[in-house]
């Protein structure tokens, strides 16, 4: 476990210090049961709710050393990270090489510092959407919070201003609108979770329901 965190580590410094472009070659990519598409279509609860910069604030606590609350300009000041992963979606469709920037997770965690018993994480959303997964899943090289796609600024009905992109997991992980989230010692399920849908939300096993 130790040798795979600082590979991902080493990994993620690459990837800030423009050394290592992370596109690789289309074939055997494509989980099982998805389609590749070139759009990006818009799901989520039906709900946009429109948070202005000014307003915005990203508040970071729970089993953390520092817990603190991040408007969107203490936001952009961190080192910004910019990535190209694919994007799977449980309803069967995948994007390839889609290129987000904001801040890493690592940088996230780097601030608040997950005490020992940190094991799981919990997102809320400005929707009051929640999602959960584990502290390992987000320790990767290419989780972060993201605010832009493609070079545009993330629109509001594809999560803006913010929202988590967590690439090796089904996109319902990856919570719109973030407002919150929440180091825990334990797991707790969110909204899907609750609905019947996988709690490891693994696209290349097909994980998609529980």
């Amino acid at each position: 476990m130790k040798e795979d965190f600082i590979r991902r580590k080493e990994r993620w410094a690459k990837k800030m210090s423009t050394k290592e472009r992370s596109i690789r070659p289309n074939a055997g990519r494509l989980p099982p049961g998805q389609h590749e598409v070139s759009n990006f279509p818009v799901l989520d609860l039906g709900v946009h709710p429109k948070v202005s910069l000014g307003d915005w604030q990203l508040k970071i606590h729970g089993e953390v050393e520092k817990p603190t609350t991040l408007n969107w300009n203490q936001f952009m000041e961190l080192p910004q990270f910019r990535d190209t992963s694919d994007f799977h979606c449980v309803t069967t469709w995948s994007q390839f090489n889609m290129e987000f920037e904001g801040v890493a997770f690592y940088t996230l965690a780097d601030l608040v510092k997950p005490t020992a018993n940190a094991s799981h994480i919990f997102f809320i959303g400005y929707d009051e959407y929640t999602t959960n997964t584990t502290l390992e899943a987000c320790m990767d090289d290419d989780v972060m919070i993201a605010h832009s796609w493609n070079g545009h600024i993330l629109t509001l009905e594809h999560g803006g201003p913010a929202r988590m992109i967590i690439p090796k997991l089904y996109a319902w992980k990856g919570a719109k609108f973030i407002k919150e989230i929440i180091f825990r010692d334990h797991d707790e399920l969110g909204f899907w979770e609750n609905r019947g849908y996988s709690n490891t939300a693994n696209p290349f096993i097909e994980d998609r329901f529980a």
